[in-house]
C-alpha cells in the first residue's frame, strides 16, 4: 500500500465539521441536519454515509431553506454565494481547506495589485470556481502548457495553481508565461499533502505488478494519482469501491499496490484491501 492514505487534513476537517454539526445543537428548524451546496467531498460512498446521518446535498444556494445550517465545503465557495447566504441569516460552518483559502487570498491580493491572474487547473472544478469567485477581475484558467501558450503578452502576470495539480506542470506553465510577461509572480499553492501522495505512488513503481487507485470519479487529486501511476510505467486501475473491482485485471498479478485520493475514507480503503487480499 502507498504510505500516504486516508483523508487529507482539509477533507478530515470538513468531515469532522459535518459530524460535529449532526451530533451537536440543532439548527433553527429544530433538526440535526446540515446542508452542503454540492458534494462536500469527492467520495460518493462517504457522502452516502453522511447523508444517512442527516447531511443534505443540493446543487445551488437557492435550494437551501432560510432556517438551515450550511457547510462551506473543503473546495471553498464564491464570495457572492457566501454573501447571499449571510444576507439571508443562514448559519454557516466554513470548512474551506486552508490551502484553498490561501489560493483565494493570493488571487484577490495580486489582482488588487494589478496583476493579470492565470489559474492552473480544471475550470469546471468547484475549487477553481471558488478561487475565481474571490476576484472581481477576469481570470484566465489554463489546463496546461498548450493553454498557456495561447495567452497574450501582458506586463504583469500572477500564476496560481489549483491545490491538486502537479508541481512539475506548474513549473512548465511558468516557463511559458515568463516569456509573455515583463513581470511574473508564481505562487506555489499546490497542497503539500497532494505532493506527498503523488510521491508515494511514484515509490510503488517497480515494486508492484499493478496499482488499484481508490477514489471518487470526480476527484481531481485521484485522477492525478492515476496519471502519475501510468507515467511511472505501472498498470493502474481506478475504482470507487469494491463493486468496481475488475477480477480479470487482477488475474496473474501477485503484488498489488493500493493508493487512494484525499477524499477516500480509511474504512473504504480497508474494505478494498481485504477483498483483494482474500481473493
Amino acid at each position: 500500500m502507498a504510505d500516504q492514505l486516508g483523508f487529507c487534513f482539509g477533507v478530515k476537517r470538513a468531515v469532522d465539521e459535518i459530524e460535529n454539526s449532526l451530533a451537536g445543537k440543532a439548527s433553527k428548524n429544530g433538526k440535526n441536519e446540515i446542508w452542503s451546496i454540492g458534494m462536500p467531498i469527492h467520495s460518493p460512498q462517504e457522502v452516502a454515509r453522511l447523508k444517512a446521518r442527516g447531511l443534505k446535498v443540493v446543487d445551488s444556494a437557492e435550494e437551501v431553506p432560510d432556517d438551515a445550517k450550511v457547510l462551506i465545503r473543503a473546495h471553498g465557495e464564491t464570495r457572492a454565494v457566501m454573501n447571499s447566504l449571510r444576507a439571508r441569516g443562514i448559519e454557516l460552518t466554513d470548512a474551506t481547506c486552508p490551502f484553498v483559502r490561501k489560493a483565494q487570498e493570493r488571487a484577490a491580493e495580486l489582482s488588487s495589485q494589478g496583476y493579470r491572474i492565470v489559474l492552473l487547473g480544471n475550470e469546471r472544478h468547484p475549487e477553481i470556481r471558488s478561487i475565481m469567485g474571490s476576484v472581481e477581475a477576469h481570470i484566465d484558467v489554463v489546463a496546461g502548457v498548450a493553454d498557456a501558450q495561447k495567452l497574450p503578452k501582458t506586463p504583469r502576470v500572477a500564476l496560481i495553481s489549483q491545490t491538486t495539480q502537479q508541481e512539475k506542470l506548474l513549473s512548465d506553465v511558468a516557463s511559458v508565461l515568463v516569456l509573455k510577461a515583463e513581470e511574473l509572480h508564481v505562487c506555489n499553492t499546490v497542497c503539500k499533502a497532494t505532493v506527498e501522495r503523488q510521491e508515494a505512488v511514484r515509490r510503488l513503481a517497480g515494486e508492484v505488478d499493478g496499482v488499484v487507485i481508490i477514489g471518487g470519479k470526480e476527484s481531481a487529486n485521484t485522477a492525478k494519482l492515476r496519471d502519475i501511476a501510468a507515467e511511472s510505467g505501472m498498470d493502474a486501475f481506478w475504482i470507487e469501491s469494491v463493486e468496481d473491482i475488475d477480477w480479470g485485471w487482477l488475474e496473474g498479478k501477485t503484488r498489488i499496490g493500493i493508493a487512494a485520493g484525499a477524499s477516500t475514507p480509511e474504512w473504504l480503503i480497508m474494505e478494498v484491501r481485504e477483498v483483494i487480499r482474500n481473493s
